[in-house]
């Protein structure tokens, strides 16, 4: 739903003020909250690390709005699936956490659904080169993870979301400038809160999983998305993804799903316990 949203102001407006806009809102969703818990309780242990973040995702996401107009929110969703991937490895060189030849098959499979998404695009007219440049935005936002990641280990949820949206904001306030201002309608200021909503309790849910559990265990929950994406893409925008989009989806699909049930049981293929 976020996405599609989304996709719907960057058609209307700037991708760049789109990016702003979205992560404003999500700041004044979140204000009510900040001002009853009063301000010095948000202050971050690491405000180095919460700029670090912030400025890796506005990145991140500058290549996913730039990106998300011209394709359709299937090729979005099946390209996004490989952040996942990246994580898992990221994960291993950054947390050391384990790296068995299940996972890296899985990378493999995975990747190989990826070419099967963008290749025949490359190969045609129009959509290739943004869906090469939305597939980019993908180890930039698993870096912006694995910051989270780290964070969480001496940060509250809460005041990981609030300075994302500070961050996130205050990065992409110079873009939405230079890139064509257009006031919004009062419709457009109302989907925007609305996005600020949905966005800051995803990413909220997000912040909380990786800070109990393995960040490669928390991602293969949002694999339904390439069909939400699918009929969204239909009934909103009128895009039916074409049948290498679902075949690669599936792949990607299958690869990370394999990988989370191999998580969830031992290494000698049993279930791990309790």
């Amino acid at each position: 739903m976020l996405n599609t949203l989304m996709r719907g102001m960057a058609l209307q407006l700037s991708p760049f003020q789109t990016q702003f806009l979205r992560y404003l809102m999500g700041l004044v969703v979140l204000a009510p909250l900040v001002l009853r818990g009063g301000l010095a309780s948000w202050r971050p242990r690491n405000i180095g690390g919460q700029f670090t973040r912030g400025a890796v995702h506005t990145f991140g996401l500058a290549l996913w709005f730039l990106a998300i107009p011209h394709i359709t929110l299937a090729d979005t969703t099946a390209i996004g699936f490989t952040t996942p991937i990246f994580i898992m490895l990221g994960a291993w060189l950054v947390f050391r956490e384990p790296m068995r030849w299940e996972r890296w098959l899985a990378a493999l499979i995975g990747f190989g659904g990826v070419l099967i998404v963008v290749a025949p695009q490359l190969s045609g007219a129009g959509g290739g080169g943004w869906s090469l440049l939305m597939l980019a935005s993908s180890p930039i936002f698993a870096a912006s993870f694995l910051i989270t990641k780290a964070l969480t280990r001496y940060e509250r949820p809460t005041v990981i979301v609030v300075w994302q949206s500070i961050t996130v904001a205050v990065c992409s306030l110079p873009l939405a400038l230079v890139s064509g201002w257009q006031w919004p309608s009062a419709l457009q200021w109302a989907v925007f809160l609305l996005c600020g909503m949905l966005g800051s309790a995803g990413h909220y849910c997000l912040t909380r999983s990786f800070s109990i559990a393995d960040i490669s265990a928390t991602q293969s929950v949002k694999f339904l998305d390439l069909v939400w994406a699918s009929a969204l893409g239909w009934l909103v925008f009128g895009d039916w993804p074409s049948r290498w989009t679902l075949a690669g989806g599936a792949v990607i699909c299958a690869s990370t799903l394999w990988i989370a049930r191999r998580e969830t049981r031992g290494p000698g293929g049993g279930r791990a316990g309790r």
